[in-house]
């Protein structure tokens, strides 16, 4: 073919694509002057607004296509779904398939932390860090900072994340929210559409404010809950509004402080509400789903909320008809729906915002693979969990955006938001351990630790313990990363406590012994990714035992050692207190030298946990050993068994030797109606079954030789930590009952 011909071809082809987009777009106005434009108008409601995903999926089965949509709060969330291109039962997976009790917690899912804040979990501290800065404590702005919401809108809505005119969206969408300091109504017609939406539904105290612009911005229901003044400068002809707003209570049901509060808010709201329904004309279309005293904090209601919608939309048959469609006018507007969706960009760069330069090399170092690589939000939502896991920051959260003119070869990239806790960067958190066995014996223990976080812009921190009671206990550790991935990092360390030891010798008498110990090092390693860590490093311990019950004629002993370790520790466990999925283990060789009076044996110890829930019921398998490798072990070396879950019918730490190894099976169930426990406190019912021992001699280990024992308990999942209340017995006839609270695992 000649050239000529080529470039005719070309020319017959440009001009075929010109004359279809022009007869797309008559066919567009059309349709446009044949029927009139409708827009939808969804107001706030928190888990009320459930009904919303009823209702569109009602116009939908109705034929009856949206021109714009305005909403406010959970309105402005279904409603900018909707807008993005997802269908109505898209949405209502979506939404219904996550966990908002995880969503809603003021910290990252346990799985998600950097393996640096798990570790936290290895002590019985209660998991609410109190903030410190300036000499006053902190809290949040919010209860709820919103990181979930804001990763699942990311993904729902990336394939309009660049997007930047909401005119332009596949319906165009207007999102209300309110400034906190002036009390005006913010409409969203453009920017970034995740944090109009998130903005909109920022329910003061609830969520923490969206800053923007300089702006603190909460939920738009205290401005206006239901936007038909706004929908209405959207160039549509009539409207279908949804009110999920509350309604007012009786006086018999203004019975707490609560409810006299949110009767408060709801006369405020509901003042706009109604003046804003006073002006809908004759063609317009108005939806109350009755949704009774359903809660706006209710999202495990989800369901319930959408069939109210669904029931409610289904009762305006008659008007919705007569805004509905032919099914192929119908199917010709959801595929210009789809037609307007942009394909992924690819990402050139990623960079810290304006408010987050000081962060830029962290940002680099975390986000910097994506360079080069096509949008993907999964993917970019990983990287910001691996953010957002170090526990340091407020929100973390990113923007398509492309520097230059659009249309001019711009270079399209994320703009990374780390906003550091506005309570941070100084914590306490506090802890409580008490054990009683109801036969007069009984520990306990307070527990204080101070963590002072980015000490500098690798992250290094600065921790220190304070432990008071039956073992008290003082310990501080500097933590250095070494690289701005915060990968190898060194900790220099000490500590100084104080314990009890039970030693059972050949003829079945009991030693108990004190041991005071001071240890000091320096230790080093790799992190991975949040789930594993190679540590080692060398220590010094100083200190000495004395018989505290038993034959007083025993001589007390002095230690002075040097020791090297190595352990490698993995840890995907959701929750420490009542495990239901993942798994940890820890592997650990100390190798000791002989120095002073005393020799204290090379130690190979080991530790597996896995757990696993289907429904309410979980069980777990964990196995512990430990061994002496060489040398006579001294009392100090020596590993204890005894107490709950660890040969649970003796009393705690009441069997010790130089050799030590226990097998366990655990099961529990989660009880309480719908399996929410007693008073919203998770509560579980259970039973272990155990075989283990402790042994002189390695050789003498066998199954045989290891004592049986189960227990039957009862537990809650409380703010100060889990609370077991529990029977043990074992297999020669000794059984134990325990008040116990702090953790087991």
């Amino acid at each position: 073919m000649s050239v000529l011909n080529v470039r005719r071809a070309a020319c017959g082809a440009l001009i075929a694509c010109v004359l279809a987009s022009a007869a797309a777009a008559a066919a567009d106005s059309a349709e446009q002057l044949a029927r009139p434009r409708i827009g939808l108008v969804l107001s706030g409601g928190g888990a009320r607004g459930g009904a919303h995903i009823g209702v569109l999926k009602v116009l939908e089965e109705e034929h009856v296509p949206i021109d714009a949509i305005a909403g406010t709060s959970m309105g402005a969330i279904v409603g900018g779904l909707y807008a993005s291109g997802m269908s109505p039962r898209e949405i209502e997976r979506r939404l219904t398939s996550i966990d908002w009790q995880d969503a809603f917690r003021n910290r990252p899912p346990r799985r998600e932390l950097s393996f640096r804040r798990k570790l936290d979990d290895n002590t019985f501290l209660v998991n609410f860090p109190l903030g410190v800065r300036g000499g006053e404590f902190r809290l949040p702005k919010g209860l709820i900072q919103g990181q979930k919401l804001t990763s699942m809108l990311r993904e729902s809505t990336a394939p309009v994340a660049t997007v930047t005119d909401f005119d332009q969206l596949p319906i165009p969408f207007r999102a209300v929210a309110t400034d906190l300091e002036t009390g005006a109504a913010r409409v969203f017609d453009s920017g970034d559409l995740v944090t109009a939406m998130r903005a909109s539904m920022s329910a003061p105290g609830v969520f923490t404010p969206v800053e923007l612009d300089g702006r603190l911005l909460v939920d738009g229901g205290l401005a206006e809950n239901l936007p038909v003044d706004v929908a209405r400068k959207m160039n549509v002809d009539v409207l279908i509004v949804v009110d999920v707003s509350f309604a007012l209570q009786s006086e018999k049901e203004l019975d707490s402080a609560l409810a006299i509060s949110n009767q408060m808010l709801a006369i405020l709201v509901r003042k706009d509400t109604e003046r804003q329904k006073a002006t809908l004309g004759g063609r317009d279309v108005a939806i109350t789903p009755e949704l009774g005293a359903a809660s706006s904090i209710d999202f495990a209601g989800l369901k319930r909320m959408i069939a109210s919608g669904e029931i409610a939309a289904r009762g305006m048959h008659e008007q919705l008809a007569a805004l509905s469609v032919s099914a192929d006018e119908y199917h010709a507007y959801l595929a210009r729906r789809e037609q307007r969706e942009t394909p992924a960009p690819r990402i050139e760069f990623v960079r810290a915002s304006s408010q987050s330069k000081s962060y830029e090399p962290l940002v680099t170092a975390v986000m910097g693979p994506l360079t080069g690589t096509s949008y993907d939000a999964e993917a970019a939502g990983a990287h910001i969990g691996a953010l957002y896991g170090l526990d340091i920051f407020e929100t973390v959260d990113y923007r398509v955006t492309t520097d230059g003119v659009a249309g001019t070869g711009g270079k399209s990239g994320l703009d990374v938001l780390a906003r550091r806790k506005s309570w941070g960067p100084n914590y306490l958190r506090f802890g409580l351990n008490l054990q009683d066995d109801f036969e007069g014996n009984s520990e306990y223990n307070a527990a204080m630790r101070a963590i002072l976080t980015e000490r500098n812009l690798r992250g290094g921190e600065w921790l220190f313990d304070v432990q008071i009671g039956s073992s008290p206990r003082f310990a501080a550790e500097i933590y250095q990363p070494i690289d701005m991935a915060r990968r190898y990092f060194i900790a220099p360390h000490g500590e100084f406590d104080l314990r009890n030891l039970q030693v059972r010798d050949a003829l079945d008498r009991i030693t108990e012994y004190r041991v005071r110990e001071t240890i000091y090092g320096i230790d080093g390693g790799r992190v991975f990714g949040n789930w594993g860590e190679l540590r080692m490093g060398y220590r010094r311990s100083v200190g000495s035992t004395h018989v505290r019950i038993g034959d007083p004629t025993l001589p007390p002993t002095d230690f002075d050692t040097g020791e090297y370790f190595v352990r490698f520790s993995t840890d995907t466990i959701d929750d420490r207190n009542f495990p239901h999925s993942g798994h940890s283990s820890a592997l650990q060789w100390v190798g000791a030298r002989h120095q002073g009076e005393s020799q204290r044996a090379s130690q190979l110890s080991a530790d597996w946990l896995w757990a696993n829930t289907r429904g309410r019921d979980t069980w777990l398998l964990w196995t512990t050993i430990g061994t002496a490798l060489d040398a006579p072990a001294s009392v100090e070396d020596f590993f204890s068994l005894g107490g709950l879950f660890n040969l649970s019918g003796l009393a705690p730490n009441s069997v010790s030797g130089p050799h030590a190894g226990i097998a366990r099976v655990l099961y529990y169930r989660k009880i309480g109606k719908g399996g929410e426990g007693f008073l919203n406190v998770p509560a579980y019912i259970g039973a272990s079954l155990e075989a283990g021992n402790v042994w002189q001699e390695r050789s003498q280990a066998s199954f045989g030789s290891a004592l049986k024992d189960g227990s039957i308990f009862f537990g809650l999942d409380t703010l100060i930590g889990p609370v077991y209340l529990a029977a043990g017995y074992d297999d020669s006839g000794q059984n134990a009952f325990y008040l116990f609270l702090g953790r087991t695992f």
